[in-house]
């Protein structure tokens, strides 16, 4: 069973923590969790074996925790917020961050509201696409949650919509709150946001991925970034590749 600890307005968060060493915070993707997205892909042993401890969260409208079904009740902000109510649960003032698309979004908002909560960032499944708004946009969002919530699913015709309904619609997962979630999902950091970020990051993305785009772009927007291709992998299977995983220990070393 996880641990439950609180967000300001109250939400359950659930959480769960492994290992001995430097602690590193694992945010999810959307419409993951933190078991699909790092247990069952490997990243708890793999981290713990190489010397870390491991805080992996389940994001308000995933897994175990609270599920609002009012867009209000998320934004990437407000999920940043929510890592850092985590984080205090542990008693960690700061810690190494590793995200997963969404995951890698509530990242970069927390180093910018937080620096001091992050040693170093690592953002996976997040590239390009980023500083072009392509997912962030308000009309993106929309479009995402009214295929979350069709009941025709057969009338879905954008290929990247088909992909995340697919996702959506596995055992457990709530569309209702993934489509507000969606729906509330926060623009992209300015260029000259992204520019004044002092603490190293690390952008991994598969050479395949369609939905990130390519990793070296956002690296270089960045004022200490580096970028890592994977070769072979798109959105959905970059994250269980041992060299994505590998790259962030790499990193975080």
């Amino acid at each position: 069973m996880p641990e439950l600890t609180h967000a300001a307005d109250g939400m359950a968060l659930a959480y769960e923590r492994h290992g001995e060493g430097p602690a590193i915070v694992l945010v999810h993707g959307f419409g993951s969790s933190r078991l699909q997205n790092w247990k069952s892909t490997g990243w708890y042993g793999g981290l713990t074996e190489a010397g870390f401890s491991i805080v992996a969260m389940d994001c308000r409208g995933h897994g175990d925790s609270g599920k609002p079904y009012e867009p209000e009740a998320y934004g990437h902000d407000r999920m940043a917020d929510d890592v850092i109510a985590v984080m205090a649960a542990c008693d960690l003032p700061s810690a190494l961050i590793c995200g997963y698309s969404m995951g890698g979004f509530i990242g970069l908002r927390l180093l910018a509201a937080h620096p001091e909560r992050v040693i170093k960032l690592a953002i996976a499944g997040v590239g390009e696409t980023y500083l072009k708004d392509r997912i962030t946009s308000p009309q993106a969002r929309t479009a995402l949650a009214d295929a979350l919530l069709t009941p025709d699913k057969d009338s879905i015709i954008d290929p990247r919509a088909k992909m995340f309904r697919a996702f959506a619609d596995q055992p457990g997962k709530d569309r209702f709150a993934l489509a507000a979630c969606m729906r509330a999902m926060s623009p992209r950091l300015a260029p000259e946001t992204l520019s004044r970020l002092r603490r190293p990051v690390l952008v991994v993305d598969g050479d395949k991925d369609d939905t990130a785009g390519a990793a070296e772009p956002l690296a270089a927007a960045l004022a200490d970034g580096r970028a890592v291709t994977i070769t072979g992998r798109d959105h959905m299977s970059a994250v269980g590749d041992k060299n994505t995983r590998q790259a962030v220990i790499s990193f975080f070393r």
